[in-house]
C-alpha cells in the first residue's frame, strides 16, 4: 500500500497529490510517469509526475478531474493508502544542451513540464515557459516556474492574463520579441499538443509531446497505448510517452481519446459523496 500525503485540489478541476513511493522518487527522470489504482478493483490510470523528492521518497501528480476514477482519487483523503503506484514507467524527456528552449504547460502539463524546465536550466539551455488556461485563475506553480525559466509567458483565451488567445499564438509571439527557438517540448491535453505542433511545423522547430492515449497495462503488453507515429505503430508506454509532434497521426490519436468519452461523463456526472448515496 501507497500512503498519501497530501491531497487537495490547487485550481478548479486539478489536484495536487503527493504520494509515498520511495521506490518511485528514487529512480523517476522528468517526464516519466506512473500507473494508479485507487482501490484493488479500481481501474488502472497513467499519470504524470510533476515532481519528486527523493530523501522524502514521495513523488508529486497533478491530475485533472475528468472521469470516475480520476474523480474517486480526488477524493482519497490524506493519511489513507491506495494499493497501486507502478513507475517510473515510459522514457525520460532528453535533456541536453539545445540551447533556447520553450516549455509549454496546459491543464495539468503546467505540472508535468515543470521538472523538465528545471533540469533544462539546470543543464544550461535559456528556458522559455509558456503556461495556457481558458483564464487566469487556473493557473498554478508559477512561483516554481519562474525559478527554473528566464521567462514566462502566460496565454489565456479570456485574455484576463497575458495574451489573449490560444497556444496556437505562440511562436507569433515569439517572433514579435525576437527570441529564437532551438526546441519545443509541449505537456498537456492532446487538443494543446496537436495545436502546439501545428504552430511549429512552418518553422521546422523540433517540437516534443508528451502522448497521453488511452492505457492499461504500462509496460507494452496490452497495447491499447498504440499511436501511429511517422507511418509507424508506437506504444506510448514503451516507445514514449514522448515523440517528435510533427510525426504524430493527430486525427487517428484524437478519435482513439473519444473511445470511452461517453462513460467517463456519465460516471463523473453521476458521482457523489459516499454520505449523501441513497440507500436502494
Amino acid at each position: 500500500m501507497f500512503r498519501v500525503i497530501e491531497n487537495r485540489m490547487i485550481v478548479p478541476n486539478i489536484h495536487l497529490l503527493e504520494i509515498e513511493a520511495p521506490a518511485v522518487a528514487s529512480e523517476v527522470r522528468p517526464g516519466q510517469f506512473v500507473i494508479l489504482r485507487v482501490n484493488e478493483d479500481g481501474e488502472r490510470i497513467p499519470v504524470s509526475i510533476a515532481d519528486w523528492d527523493r530523501e522524502k521518497g514521495t513523488i508529486m501528480t497533478t491530475i485533472l478531474t475528468i472521469g470516475g476514477t480520476t474523480g474517486d482519487l480526488a477524493k482519497v483523503p490524506a493519511g489513507a493508502d491506495i494499493p497501486t503506484v507502478v513507475g517510473p514507467l515510459g522514457n525520460a524527456t532528453a535533456i541536453d544542451m539545445f540551447g533556447t528552449v520553450l516549455c509549454i504547460g496546459g491543464c495539468y502539463g503546467i505540472g508535468s513540464i515543470y521538472p523538465i524546465a528545471r533540469a533544462l536550466k539546470e543543464k544550461g539551455n535559456r528556458v522559455i515557459t509558456a503556461i495556457e488556461a481558458r483564464s487566469s485563475y487556473l493557473f498554478y506553480w508559477e512561483d516554481k516556474l519562474e525559478k527554473v525559466s528566464d521567462r514566462i509567458i502566460h496565454i489565456t483565451r479570456d485574455g484576463t492574463k497575458g495574451f489573449r488567445g490560444h497556444v496556437g499564438r505562440i511562436l507569433e509571439i515569439m517572433k514579435a520579441s525576437s527570441e529564437t527557438i532551438d526546441r519545443i517540448i509541449i505537456n498537456g491535453c492532446t487538443f494543446l499538443m496537436k495545436r502546439g505542433t501545428d504552430a511549429s511545423r512552418p518553422f521546422g522547430i523540433k517540437t516534443i509531446v508528451s502522448l497521453n492515449p488511452i492505457m492499461i497495462d504500462g509496460t507494452g503488453m496490452c497495447g491499447v497505448c498504440r499511436v501511429t507515429v511517422g507511418s509507424n505503430t508506437k506504444f506510448a508506454c514503451v516507445d514514449g510517452p514522448d515523440f517528435d509532434g510533427h510525426q504524430v497521426d493527430w486525427q487517428e490519436l484524437l478519435q482513439r481519446r473519444k473511445t470511452y468519452v461517453r462513460e467517463e461523463a456519465v460516471a463523473f456526472r453521476t458521482s457523489r459523496c459516499e454520505e449523501h448515496r441513497t440507500k436502494p
